[in-house]
């Protein structure tokens, strides 16, 4: 299958007019100008980029990760496809450690199968003063025993360990998860400039949703924030939503950490692409109300109700820079970023590379998904 586009962007390059030819599930070509052949399907006037690649979301469409259930991960996963993202790391929150089991094993199940490209361990080795949307009482320091269950559970499947450094046993822990072929970050926590330096060293290499649920800079203790955004080995989350940062934060880090260390996350929740309401997050009770979600009776963010072509758009709109270059940063951003992060195949569109791309208008909304070589969203159905 061949198609063009007046403009393609592959995740190292703009091309305008471009063209990719897919093969099977794989992309066979990807080229600049005139096509090698008639086109089997000409886009037209749309951009096409690298599918969306999501390395921290909880749920969407009305249901969890957390309930280890093949049908609910199905429909997290379908909701967020059809909004461009065809890579997905499913996160689960702080857990008690049978029911942290349980969620393990089902979903190493569902990685196994495919239906996910991997497991987050959003807890339970977290700082209960930055818990967030997480149960206190179920955080806890990490026990190699239990680090090491988790991982066998897993049987190579999880792909992150977010970890507040400042916890008893945390920096050990660091070294174990990285010895183990995890991604260790640093998240939900109080931990200081150097305490996070320590965990850096130790081997964490990226920064769950930077600002939020961390201790913030202080002109005399620089914490968490600061010593992720100096430090070239730290890949640094954003939850570009428009309600956990600020688009002048978003700006800054952008310039601060550069094109290839930022990585757009949706945090997303049960409740993505539902209507207000209450819903569930782990054990807690969450409130949606004019879609933004908080722990029910509290002022506490509890993750998002965005979806990643929202993350894409945000970054494009909010960047401060023209618009071929936001481009070709929310691309990084939003698909090259997350997957180098992770480990997780190279998202670029190239020869070789998996037939993963999203179909967007001129104001960058969802007009077809193409995932491993099928069309999920078909742009001549617009559905």
């Amino acid at each position: 299958m061949l198609l063009t586009a007046d403009t393609l962007l592959t995740g190292r390059e703009l091309l305008r007019p471009g063209w990719i030819e897919i093969s099977g599930d794989r992309i066979y070509s990807v080229g600049a100008g005139a096509p090698p052949r008639v086109a089997d399907r000409a886009l037209g006037g749309v951009t096409v980029v690298p599918g969306f690649v999501d390395t921290h979301v909880h749920g969407g469409g009305g249901t969890n990760f957390s309930t280890a259930a093949r049908t609910d991960t199905s429909t997290a996963v379908d909701f967020h496809r059809r909004h461009g993202t065809t890579s997905l790391v499913a996160s689960l929150v702080t857990a008690a450690p049978d029911d942290l089991l349980h969620q393990v094993t089902g979903l190493a199940g569902d990685a196994r199968d495919g239906l996910i490209d991997g497991i987050h361990l959003e807890g339970p080795w977290l700082s209960t003063v930055r818990c967030g949307a997480h149960q206190p009482a179920l955080m806890r320091d990490p026990d190699p025993a239990e680090i090491d269950r988790v991982l066998e559970a897993g049987a190579g499947t999880i792909r992150m360990i977010t970890i507040a450094p400042e916890r008893q046993g945390a920096l050990a822990a660091i070294q174990r998860i990285v010895d183990g072929g995890v991604v260790a970050a640093v998240g939900h926590t109080d931990a200081t400039y150097d305490q996070t330096r320590a965990a850096i060293a130790a081997g964490a290499t990226v920064a769950t949703h930077l600002f939020n649920a961390m201790r913030p800079i202080n002109t005399r203790e620089p914490g968490p924030v600061i010593a992720l955004l100096e430090d070239p080995r730290a890949t640094v989350e954003l939850i570009a939503d428009g309600v956990h940062v600020d688009p002048a934060l978003y700006r800054h880090v952008s310039r601060s950490a550069g094109a290839d260390r930022v990585s757009l996350i949706t945090d997303a929740i049960s409740a993505a692409g539902m209507s207000d309401g209450t819903y569930q997050l782990g054990p807690l009770e969450v409130d949606v109300v004019d879609g933004v979600a908080r722990v029910a009776g509290t002022p506490t963010i509890a993750g998002s109700t965005a979806t990643m072509d929202h993350q894409f758009r945000f970054a494009v709109q909010h960047s401060g820079v023209d618009r071929d270059e936001a481009l070709m940063a929310a691309v990084r951003q939003a698909s090259v970023n997350p997957a180098r992060a992770l480990g997780l195949p190279a998202a670029e569109l190239e020869s070789g590379g998996a037939a993963d791309l999203v179909v967007l208008d001129h104001a960058l909304q969802v007009t077809g998904v193409l995932h491993r070589g099928s069309w999920t969203v078909d742009p001549e159905k617009g559905k």
